[in-house]
Parts: structure tokens; C-alpha cells; sequence
């Protein structure tokens, strides 16, 4: 191999290992988000999680900010794999979903949203999840949203939209301290009802 045929290979090799360090990078920082606070998680403490300096993280992020919006993209796609949802699930099937995904991410974005006001760098992703959450309940409940007429549906949206927060599975598992099993059927029951007016 000729010193200009090795030249384009060495560069794949090298952006190849460049990708591979700024996932690390990145899911070291999501794991830290998931037990710290923003102000408690250092660049030091996420570059030795990571097998790499603080200088490498700097140039390959900058700082908290980018870190913050690419720990997102991977929440992001992690959530959308778990709350796939077969055809016509049912109000039971959509809850075990829901439930499932909020009991291994559900106490880390409590822990963002209760620093939003602190932190207003973290508003942008928040207000992405927020709006990706409709987009699911439109999705997932479009069976039953495209019986409702025009005029109502974005009300029978805002309730799915409640009624599957965040807020209140923290409410029914961290609260009231019910089991994942519970918590499940009581998060169906209340879309069942919802459903259910919806269907009349």
C-alpha cells in the first residue's frame, strides 16, 4: 500500500475512532444525568468515565451545552425504540409501554425538569420532549382520535397528554409508592375512561 492509497484509509480509521469517543463521551454524560445534579457533573469526571482527557472533550463538544443537546438525540432515540407501539394496542398494551420506559428514564427527567429554571439551557430539549410526547399520543392513539371530530380532538389530545405525564407516573411509583405492575393499570384505567369518551 502506497503512502497516498494509505492516506484515505488512515482517515476513515481516524473519524471512525472519533465517532466512537464522542458516543462514549456522550453516554458517560447521560449515565451522570441520571444520579447528578447539572452543576454536580464535571468535564474532568466525564472524560475519565470516558477513558479520554478534558481537552478532547472540549474540542469535541465545547462545553455543558452540546453535551446536553447530544445526550438528548440519544435519549431521544432510545425512548423512540422502547415506545414503538404495535398497531391497534390496546389502552393495557399502551400503559406496559409507557410504563416500561418511564421506570428506566422516568427519574431522570424529573431530575431535568426540576432544573429548568436554573438551567435555561436545558429548556430547548425540554420543550422537544414535551412536543415528541404529542406526537407519540397523536400516533399511537390515531385509531381512536380519528372518530372524534375536528373540533374536539385536541382536547381528547391534551388529556391522553395528561393523563400519560410524566408527573403522574411519579405521582402513582415515587409518591404513592406503587409497584410497576399497579402503576400500569392504573395509568390504563385512566385512558380507558378518556378512550371511552371519546368513543361516545
Amino acid at each position: 500500500m502506497t503512502e497516498t492509497s494509505a492516506r484515505p484509509y488512515r482517515q476513515v480509521a481516524r473519524a471512525a475512532a472519533t465517532e466512537k469517543t464522542q458516543r462514549r463521551i456522550v453516554e458517560v454524560f447521560f449515565e451522570q444525568l441520571r444520579s447528578k445534579w447539572l452543576d454536580e457533573i464535571t468535564l474532568d469526571a466525564v472524560a475519565a468515565g470516558a477513558g479520554t482527557t478534558r481537552q478532547t472533550v472540549i474540542r469535541l463538544f465545547g462545553g455543558k451545552d452540546r453535551l446536553i443537546a447530544a445526550a438528548n438525540d440519544l435519549a431521544y432515540e432510545k425512548i423512540t425504540g422502547r415506545r414503538r407501539l404495535p398497531p391497534d394496542a390496546s389502552p393495557a398494551a399502551i400503559a406496559r409501554i409507557l410504563v416500561a420506559d418511564y421506570e428506566i428514564d422516568g427519574d431522570t427527567i424529573v431530575r431535568l425538569l426540576a432544573q429548568e429554571q436554573q438551567h435555561p439551557e436545558l429548556t430547548p430539549i425540554l420543550i422537544e420532549g414535551r412536543a415528541g410526547h404529542r406526537a407519540w399520543i397523536n400516533d399511537g392513539f390515531s385509531t381512536w382520535l380519528d372518530r372524534v371530530p375536528a373540533s374536539r380532538r385536541e382536547g381528547f389530545v391534551d388529556e391522553l397528554v395528561a393523563v400519560t405525564d410524566i408527573y403522574v407516573w411519579k405521582l402513582f411509583r415515587r409518591d404513592f409508592g406503587h409497584g410497576a405492575p399497579a402503576v400500569t393499570d392504573l395509568i390504563a384505567g385512566l385512558l380507558s375512561k378518556v378512550l371511552a369518551e371519546a368513543s361516545r
